[in-house]
């Protein structure tokens, strides 16, 4: 837990909840120990996406599509989602919530590994949403950048790793020394890109969120 466990509760209380559809999927999600985004991530993507109003969005890690129906159903816009997974039995289970939800025919669901899937594409999105398995976001990264454009905002969730993020190498488990070691390389290329402009939060189990600077902005920073 990075932030005390009563500020979560406490500030998580106070949320109103979402459609009937997805408070649904989210009780089943915990009972069949499916990984969703966090409640207090939930509600940040909410206020996010009033803001942003995304038309092209392109989501890596789909699970059984909880985060692409609240997106969805939250942007302001009738928007178009992208989303990408690689785990054979949730993926029918996702296109199935997308066609209960009726979001069916916003959503596109593409079958693979990322790392493949990504090379696929060749417009850019408005908003990029990292979800996926953490030690491979440093390997999605040259794609994902290709996908962005001036003004395009990624989120990568998860990157603080319950706060093992800040302890030392000899500390984390020998098991989760590799992600560790990912993780950290993703967050200081995403804060060194003077392509870029990131902030990394403390929120949920962490967040960093980028904004591709357009060609002025980046000469500028050089110049500095």
């Amino acid at each position: 837990m990075i932030v005390d466990e009563r500020m979560v509760t406490y500030i998580n209380s106070l949320d109103h909840g979402h459609t009937p559809f997805l408070e649904e999927l989210q009780r089943e999600a915990k009972e069949n120990g499916v990984p969703i985004i966090r409640r207090e991530m939930q509600s940040f993507l909410k206020t996010f996406l009033m803001m942003q109003r995304p038309v092209r969005i392109l989501e890596v890690g789909t699970a059984v599509g909880f985060s692409s129906i609240l997106m969805a159903e939250y942007d302001p816009v009738e928007c178009q989602i992208t989303t990408i997974e690689n785990y054979d039995k949730r993926i029918p289970i996702a296109r199935e919530n997308f066609r209960k939800s009726g979001y069916d025919k916003q959503i596109t669901l593409l079958e693979g590994d990322a790392a493949e899937v990504l090379k696929t594409l060749t417009e850019p999105f408005d908003f990029l949403f990292m979800d996926a398995a953490k030690g491979q976001y440093i390997h999605f990264l040259p794609e994902i950048l290709r996908l962005m454009h001036p003004g395009s905002v990624l989120i990568s969730d998860n990157v603080l790793q319950d706060g093992n993020i800040i302890e030392s190498h000899y500390i984390v488990e020998r098991r989760d020394r590799t992600i560790y070691k990912r993780m950290r390389d993703y967050l200081r290329i995403l804060k060194d890109d003077e392509r870029l402009e990131t902030s990394i939060l403390p929120l949920g189990d962490g967040i960093s969120i980028s904004v591709m600077k357009d060609t002025a902005d980046s000469r500028q920073d050089g110049m500095q």
